[in-house]
């Protein structure tokens, strides 16, 4: 996933971590004000955080593995960190993100999940 970073934003490193349910639920409470546990958080210009616990029970109520639940929520997360935001932009990252999960062989990504 670092190659896939570097394409989306080029000459920007990026940190990710991946925790457990407990520090998703303390980041989105702190930083938007919701009191649960979350996929995937952004922070620009280069963090995301993703929680693992939701990564396996999304990955095994959908039927694959958990390394493709993660790289979906990463490449989620970079999208986000472009710029990219999926409540505004018309459908754009919607598009973007299907582009970039069929060049990867990813199955459906967040945003089809909710809008399906």
């Amino acid at each position: 996933m670092k190659d896939l970073a570097s394409e989306i934003l080029p000459e920007q490193s990026v940190t990710c971590l991946i925790a457990a349910d407990t520090e998703l639920r303390k980041l989105n409470h702190k930083f938007r004000g919701k009191d649960y546990p979350t996929d995937v958080l952004s922070f620009p210009p280069d963090d995301v955080a993703i929680s693992f616990d939701r990564a396996a029970a999304q990955a095994a109520e959908l039927g694959h593995s958990v390394e493709d639940e993660l790289r979906i929520l990463i490449l989620h997360g970079l999208l986000h960190l472009a710029g990219m935001d999926h409540e505004t932009d018309g459908g754009s990252m919607k598009r973007t993100e299907a582009r970039w999960r069929k060049k990867l062989g990813l199955p459906a990504g967040l945003i089809e999940r909710v809008t399906a």
